[in-house]
């Protein structure tokens, strides 16, 4: 006859136990992490929402302070006060008009000057250039010859009275001899504006 053999498994609540164990332990991991995200989305969502805020109530601040001043500056009726007359005459005589200037400057100059930088401050525009050594002409004619086509040209003597030449300095460089000079357009009386557009 033959034998019949057959296993038990002892442990087959064990396992299951520990089964079940495992899997409230994911589920309880997944739970925490679910919760935490949660509630970082919501901390970030209120963060922008009161930047947000913040950004809208400042906006509101300088509508309002905008509405004021146009309010301020706003003419009664239809005609102009005396003082928009005063500020518009201000402004229309006491600005230098740039752009006809550098036009005009860059028609004054010819292949033999360049103007490497100027400056405007104190109502005194001043020009630095260069020319280079000549030993068959005067530099110094030269460079008058250019003051006197600045003083002459009608798009720049409008705003400045007076050119004079400020300094001449011979100098070398890059194997070349070359006058570097400044001119200095002083403005008139009334043109106290410190830029210009």
């Amino acid at each position: 006859m033959s034998v019949l053999h057959f296993t038990i498994n002892l442990n087959k609540y064990g396992e299951l136990k520990q089964q079940e164990e495992a899997e409230k332990k994911v589920f309880r991991n997944f739970t925490i992490f679910f919760v935490v995200g949660t509630i970082i989305l919501y901390s970030i969502v209120l963060y922008f929402n009161h930047t947000l805020n913040r950004k809208y109530e400042n906006r509101v601040k300088f509508l309002s302070q905008v509405e004021k001043e146009i309010l301020k500056y706003r003419t009664s009726g239809e005609n102009l006060s005396s003082r928009d007359l005063e500020n518009l005459s201000t402004t229309v005589t006491d600005r230098v008009f740039w752009a006809r200037k550098l036009e005009a400057l860059s028609k004054s100059m010819d292949d033999k000057i360049a103007v490497t930088h100027f400056g405007y401050k104190n109502n005194v525009w001043s020009l630095y250039g260069i020319t280079e050594v000549d030993e068959n002409k005067n530099e110094a004619d030269l460079v008058d010859a250019f003051r006197l086509k600045l003083k002459q040209n009608e798009d720049i003597n409008i705003d400045f009275a007076e050119f004079k030449t400020v300094r001449i300095v011979r100098d070398r460089e890059k194997e070349t001899d070359i006058l570097r000079f400044q001119i200095d357009a002083m403005g008139k009386k009334g043109n106290r504006r410190r830029g210009g557009a």
